[in-house]
């Protein structure tokens, strides 16, 4: 009771003193009997062996999240004591339990389970990619009790009878009681994802590291539970987010967000996710190259923001003191390359830092109350991210407002080792562990805070920048129910998981992101009357798991375009041929390829890119189409058949052989869609459905990987020598990018004509600066009121449809000027953009489209985003099939949102190490 001693002598006259005297001196009746430790059964256990255990789980019984306090011991005393005959460790900090071992599976190597016990280095703990040591009880309690349903800590003893639970007190005096009653020990232990709780007080483990990017995904955190079509065994899985993207449908976004939401909390009310999840992935992507572009709404910022503002309400719910989930947006910041991406450090210039890289983040945090923050593995001017006060503190606390009790940062995993090594910025583990802490990394995704013991005996932290970090944890804990439940959606179960409106929105989510590159001589939508054998060739032709891209759970089901195909045309009408796979120099399936394209009446050929070329740790190293599938395609164009090419794969390729091949009749891109991505496909190509997708990215010639380093963070173009014509770096992005794409962002072709006219437009105005800026505002940020977010330009465009067929139509709005601010000016940037859905022949619709005040603004030199006076044009779509309305804003500049800067010097705790950028040098 020593804390609790100190506690009341600094509070003796408060109210939580006299509440917390009149608890510990009464006590507290518990609302149940449940326990949250493993009792005084001993489990009697014996070794079965190393098992693989990433396609089947081999024990079903059910997942305990132990924490780093997992040992083989402490697993099997939690399974014997629930009936259980077979416990198995895994990652450390999981713990599996059933009563068979599923499948017959075979040994791994013991080499596949060497991952020590945190806490007992001597032990092993399994694998830590899906290995786990088994283990039988031959000693198990006589009853099965469940295991996996969550019950809400203060509903279990023994801390439901602490001040920890007293719900008369504030949250903000329970956290502190709870936080004091911890040992050093267990506060270092509970500062990790796989936290350890505390027996000995009543708190359970917890681990912070579950995944749903476009659907609840696989993670340490998350389990699929038993064979699939029993309760918890599958989640919807949507398109992967650049393919949602694609649609420019905000409601979309929301409707989509809400059944992720909806879901994760589910599978936490039942023990098998947390109650946080590490997405949405909100880097732009800046080049095509990146691995994990994918992952992302595409490439430009005003895009991100806007999936942003709908996205994060959707998953976490509308009251930030009761979650849905806690959502986190990573990776922070100027993370987009994989490539090196554990050492390397970037200085972007402070315009693009402002205006890009940070743009999204910005609106997580001040706009949309986002419940944590994700810092990354780089270094941002010397500084790795997650070690960062001018990111951490300046940026994110202090001038966008992430200040909420319950909002905290959480590392990418490993991030903190690195700051030791690869980025030598510290001279020891336990330096690397401190100054993450104290610059405000609340949280770790790994082990090396469990270094923190030897931080503290070296004065490199101190007790108090544990315990902050502690109470944003317990706080942030506190707004999704651990503690006290949640009426809103503790009763989530099994029935809010793949509901028939969810699986209904993944198909048109896949619908409505396809994007039409193509149609010669309206070769599409193909007519299965006329056409009566399909031939269906290519490496994506029978794509099942290909097509959820990355971090995906399990689904429901899988729609194959195979599959898809023969239903629509009949098996006996569809010949199917692999022909090739995704890279490679083999040619042996093409005889069988080119013998279906000459049986058939029509050909589809389905490839592209998948997670063997593009992912987490692998980026491309080109962006041409892999050179097998172009010579199977230019092989089957020869056939002379009508042939379509499905293009799959988040990160865009050149198309240009394609576009320029007459016997190429069609191109659509279908990117990563999701469960029912092969039925969405199949639709779009027989034309019950319409494709209206737009690009959310530049396609680039596959010379730009020869013009533009991978790793250069610049956007705007430089130019060599002081020539006017010669470009030494073209740009980035169709905002600043100085040659000529293949495909420009935003293109998208329709199977019908629409005509469009402005409808609401300022032409020839003229704006005074000082006007559009709502009264008594400041460029000091505070949570959301900020002026960049205030409309001050209405816009509408009404679209006709003229053709014959029933389509939606996206219309896109840009802003450009010639004279407004510093040069070199931008060739053009979004502003607005809306859908209009199902317009029928002949019927019209009208797109509002608002304009921002942030979105007049340019960011300078030092990263002040910026409303200067000139001449200005808006830019409807991208065909220019309207003139540009042109509009005038006049009277002095004036600013929006002022960057901070970093200082000059940042005092340490422990000796560091910065380095000139390895990329940028912009300041």
């Amino acid at each position: 009771m020593r804390m609790h001693s100190a506690l009341l002598k600094q509070t003796q006259a408060s109210a939580y003193s006299l509440a917390l005297q009149a608890l510990l001196a009464a006590g507290s009746s518990c609302p149940s009997s449940g326990s949250n430790g493993t009792g005084p059964y001993n489990a009697s256990i014996s070794y079965l062996g190393c098992y693989p255990d990433y396609t089947t789980r081999v024990l079903q019984g059910g997942v305990i999240y132990v924490g780093v306090g997992n040992t083989p011991q402490y697993c099997a005393d939690l399974c014997g004591s629930h009936g259980y005959r077979y416990a198995a460790v895994e990652y450390y900090t999981q713990c599996f339990c059933g009563n068979t071992i599923v499948g017959n599976p075979p040994k791994a190597d013991e080499s596949q389970c060497d991952a020590p016990c945190h806490l007992e280095p001597s032990l092993a703990c399994g694998g830590t990619y899906y290995h786990m040591n088994l283990y039988n009880i031959s000693n198990p309690a006589p009853t099965i009790t469940p295991l996996n349903k969550f019950t809400p800590v203060c509903q279990t003893s023994p801390l439901c009878s602490s001040p920890a639970c007293n719900t008369s007190l504030p949250i903000a005096d329970r956290v502190r009681w709870l936080v004091g009653q911890l040992t050093l020990q267990e506060k270092i232990t509970n500062l990790v994802d796989g936290a350890s709780g505390s027996a000995r007080v009543g708190l359970p483990p917890y681990e912070w590291w579950s995944e749903a990017l476009h659907g609840v995904a696989a993670s340490p955190g998350v389990t699929f539970a038993g064979p699939n079509g029993t309760a918890f065994s599958y989640a919807t899985s949507f398109p992967m987010p650049i393919t949602i993207s694609a649609a420019f449908d905000d409601d979309l976004v929301s409707q989509i967000a809400a059944v992720v939401g909806r879901e994760g909390r589910a599978f936490a009310n039942h023990g098998l996710s947390g109650f946080d999840f590490w997405t949405p992935n909100i880097n732009p992507f800046r080049d095509p190259r990146w691995g994990r572009g994918p992952e992302t709404p595409g490439e430009d910022a005003f895009r991100i923001q806007q999936y942003i503002r709908h996205l994060i309400p959707g998953l976490q719910g509308s009251d930030p003191l009761d979650k849905q989930i806690i959502a986190t947006c990573k990776h922070y910041a100027v993370y987009d390359v994989e490539t090196g991406r554990y050492e390397y450090d970037y200085d972007p210039q402070p315009h693009d830092l402002a205006e890009y890289y940070l743009a999204p983040f910005k609106t997580c945090v001040r706009d949309v109350g986002i419940g944590s923050v994700m810092c990354s593995y780089n270094a941002v001017d010397g500084i790795p991210a997650c070690a960062s006060e001018y990111l951490l503190q300046s940026v994110l606390r202090d001038h966008w407002g992430f200040t909420e009790p319950y909002q905290y940062v959480v590392s990418d995993c490993d991030a903190v080792r690195f700051i030791y090594s690869p980025h030598n910025f510290t001279d020891s583990p336990a330096a690397a562990a401190a100054v993450a802490l104290n610059a405000g990394t609340d949280l770790e995704c790994g082990s090396t805070y469990l270094n923190l013991n030897q931080s503290l005996a070296s004065n490199m932290t101190t007790e108090a920048a544990l315990d902050r970090a502690l109470t944003r944890l317990y706080t942030a804990l506190h707004t999704i129910g651990f503690f006290d439940g949640s009426a809103r959606y503790g009763g989530l179960g099994w029935d809010a998981v793949g509901t028939g409106d969810a699986q209904v929105l993944a198909y048109q989510a896949a619908v409505d992101g396809a994007v039409l590159l193509k149609n010669e001589k309206s070769l599409l939508p193909l007519d299965s009357k006329r056409l009566r054998k399909l031939a269906v060739i290519g490496p994506w032709a029978n794509a099942t798991t290909q097509m959820q891209g990355n971090y995906f759970g399990q689904a429901a089901y899988l729609v194959s375009p195979l599959a898809a195909f023969q239903s629509a045309w009949g098996a006996d009408n569809v010949l199917f041929a692999n022909g090739t796979g995704i890279a490679g120099n083999s040619t042996a399936g093409f005889a069988a390829a080119l013998a279906a394209a000459k049986a058939a009446d029509a050909v589809v050929f389905l490839g592209g890119v998948d997670n063997s070329v593009e992912s987490e740790s692998l980026d491309r190293t080109a962006i041409s189409w892999p050179g097998n599938q172009l010579d199977l395609i230019a092989q089957l164009a020869a056939v002379g058949k009508p042939l379509v090419v499905v293009q799959c794969g988040g990160g865009q390729l050149d198309d240009s052989a394609l576009l320029a091949n007459p016997r190429v009749g069609a191109l659509l891109w279908a990117g990563y869609p999701g469960q029912a991505g092969g039925a969405a496909i199949a639709d779009l190509l027989t034309g019950k459905q319409a494709p209206a997708g737009r690009l959310p990215v530049t396609q680039y010639a596959a010379s730009y990987t020869s013009e533009v380093s991978l790793f250069d963070p610049s956007l705007r173009p430089r130019r060599s020598g002081g020539s006017k014509s010669h470009s030494t770096f073209p740009g980035r992005t169709y905002k600043w990018y100085t040659g000529k794409p293949v495909l420009p962002f935003g293109y998208g072709l329709h199977y019908t004509t629409f005509r469009t006219a402005w409808a609401d437009e300022p032409r020839g105005r003229a704006y005074d600066i000082a006007g559009l800026f709502p009264a008594n505002t400041t460029t000091t940020s505070s949570a959301f009121s900020a002026a960049d977010t205030y409309p001050v330009l209405n816009v509408s465009v009404t679209v006709t449809n003229t053709g014959r067929g029933a389509s939606d139509y996206v219309g896109l709005l840009f802003l450009r000027t010639r004279n407004a601010g510093p040069a070199p000016y931008p060739n053009k940037w979004l502003v607005g953009y809306a859908r209009a859905r199902g317009l029928a022949p002949g019927s019209s619709a009208r797109l509002e489209l608002a304009v921002a005040l942030g979105s007049l603004a340019r960011a300078d030199e030092d990263g002040r985003r910026v409303v200067y006076p000139g001449d200005y044009e808006l830019l409807f779509d991208v065909d220019g099939a309207l003139p540009p309305a042109r509009f005038a804003l006049r009277g002095p500049s004036r600013t929006v949102d002022a960057l901070p800067l970093p200082a000059k010097s940042y005092a340490f705790s422990v000796p560091v190490h910065t380095e000139p950028p390895t990329y940028g040098g912009g300041r």
